[in-house]
């Protein structure tokens, strides 16, 4: 069934990229999900992805709207390997070239540990590409 639902989101109208979100350190589950639906769901995150641009603000504004409980200071963010921020400010090391090479690959984790607990959870999603616009543009129902 995993293999289905990651089929269906590869799938999706437009879509280039296949993304993880995986969010760890959570107090709760119910705020591991919340975060991490934040997140694939943002349309600016989305957009950011098809533009192959490491911007973690999108991430850090998406998890602050999501309802979950998070401290900007505890934050990390990966993407894949590549530590972005951590303790809710950019790693001093992080280069945005090295973030943007990976954004060009076609399948993508976003890691973000809200440094509170335990809990975690993972969800999928694809970018918000201009194709998926045109496709949805141009029909009517």
């Amino acid at each position: 069934m995993h293999d289905l639902a990651l089929q269906v989101v590869r799938d999706g109208e437009g879509a280039t990229k296949l993304v993880e979100v995986r969010v760890t350190g959570a107090a709760t589950v119910e705020d591991a999900a919340k975060a991490a639906f934040a997140i694939a769901n943002s349309p600016l995150v989305k957009t950011a992805i098809a533009g192959q641009d490491p911007n973690w603000g999108r991430i850090v504004a998406a998890i602050g709207k999501s309802g979950a409980n998070a401290e900007r200071d505890l934050l990390s963010i990966r993407f894949g390997d590549i530590l972005v921020a951590e303790k809710g400010w950019r790693n001093p090391s992080y280069q945005e070239a090295d973030g943007a090479a990976y954004m060009q690959k076609p399948e993508l984790l976003i890691h973000v540990d809200l440094g509170l607990g335990r809990a975690k959870r993972s969800v999928w999603t694809c970018d918000l590409t201009a194709r998926y616009v045109e496709i949805n543009a141009d029909y009517r129902s």
